[in-house]
């Protein structure tokens, strides 16, 4: 269920293990509300961890894109999914392996600073295929990494997110490149990013943090890892997933906080209280009638997480809710 806070969230939580896109900015503009946010709660003493599945750049480079737009960072405040299946890769195979990489300079330096020796085509006999997101990534390579893997080779992915936010809407993400490799040789490679723990737990350790939490745009990752790492989770409307989508999250998708930004970790956070099937969160209700999904109560993210929480507890108990039925939230990251 949602948990409530009495106190601010950048107190309840000593760091903030924080996802990129869709949270921080989209391509190459800042969130409006997410600079002077993450710098309140910097001043509060809460500790970030920018936690990312693009395994593109190398963390030096994110950490001067995120000061570029106002959110000072240094580089060992970022963690990517290129160090994340590095560190798998290392674990896997002995210093020197010749892989193929699939992907940009930043996975190609996390894999040379574990020890591994990268190669030019699946002519050169690599042992294994590593693939993270780059948006100039080819036919040429997804054909190169396929010749290689019905060689032999083993497959490993940064990540499997199918989608990517950006400045200009919803792209297709590395999931949806890796499943090209997928088609060809009928391969499906680990994944070292989100929703796998590692990576928050990573974040959690590098931060020194006693009570993390997660702060994402999307419930299939960022969420879904969080949870399975055990560090409640905040789901902020400013990327991928709405509150229509958190309603219908399966249970290991749930936010432990919604909010319609990153300026929601300077407030406290009320738990929707429920009685007789009816919950409450400040002037909305909800409830479940007949697998009917009914809200009431003036715009805004109560309605969400009233909503949220009849529509979690009739589902957990066995309903099936009818999800044509579900009313309009109304709420966008507009709303506070």
């Amino acid at each position: 269920m949602l948990l409530g806070t009495a106190q601010p969230l950048y107190e309840a939580h000593d760091a903030a293990l924080v996802d990129l896109d869709g949270v921080a900015y989209r391509g190459p503009h800042a969130i409006p509300s997410a600079p002077g946010a993450i710098q309140a709660a910097r001043e509060a003493g809460m500790a970030m961890v920018f936690v990312t599945n693009n395994a593109s750049r190398e963390p030096g480079t994110v950490a001067a894109h995120l000061s570029d737009l106002g959110m000072p960072t240094r580089e060992h405040e970022v963690l990517t999914a290129a160090q994340a299946v590095s560190l798998m890769v290392k674990d896997a195979l002995p210093a020197g392996s010749a892989i193929y990489v699939v992907g940009g300079q930043g996975l190609r330096t996390a894999l040379t600073q574990v020890g591994m020796t990268l190669v030019d085509s699946a002519a050169d006999n690599p042992v294994a295929v590593v693939q993270g997101f780059h948006p100039d990534v080819s036919w040429k390579e997804l054909a190169e990494a396929s010749y290689a893997i019905r060689q032999g080779a083993q497959f490993f992915a940064s990540n499997m997110d199918l989608t990517i936010p950006n400045d200009r809407g919803v792209a297709p993400g590395n999931g949806s490149l890796v499943n090209v490799v997928i088609t060809a040789t009928g391969v499906t490679p680990p994944s070292a990013g989100k929703p796998a723990p590692e990576m928050f737990t990573l974040a959690a350790r590098q931060a020194e943090a006693s009570r993390p939490m997660v702060i994402g745009d999307r419930l299939d990752t960022d969420l879904k890892g969080g949870r399975a790492a055990g560090f409640p989770g905040l789901l902020v409307l400013t990327g991928v997933n709405d509150g229509r989508d958190a309603v219908l999250a399966p249970a290991d998708q749930r936010p432990s906080y919604i909010g319609a930004d990153m300026r929601c970790l300077a407030h406290a956070h009320e738990a929707p209280v429920g009685a007789d099937g009816e919950w409450t969160s400040g002037d909305a209700t909800a409830r479940v009638v007949n697998g009917r999904l009914q809200v009431t109560g003036p715009w805004g993210l109560d309605r969400i997480r009233a909503a949220c929480a009849a529509a979690w507890e009739f589902a957990d108990a066995g309903g099936d809710l009818e999800v044509e039925s579900l009313p309009d939230l109304g709420v966008s990251s507009d709303h506070d």
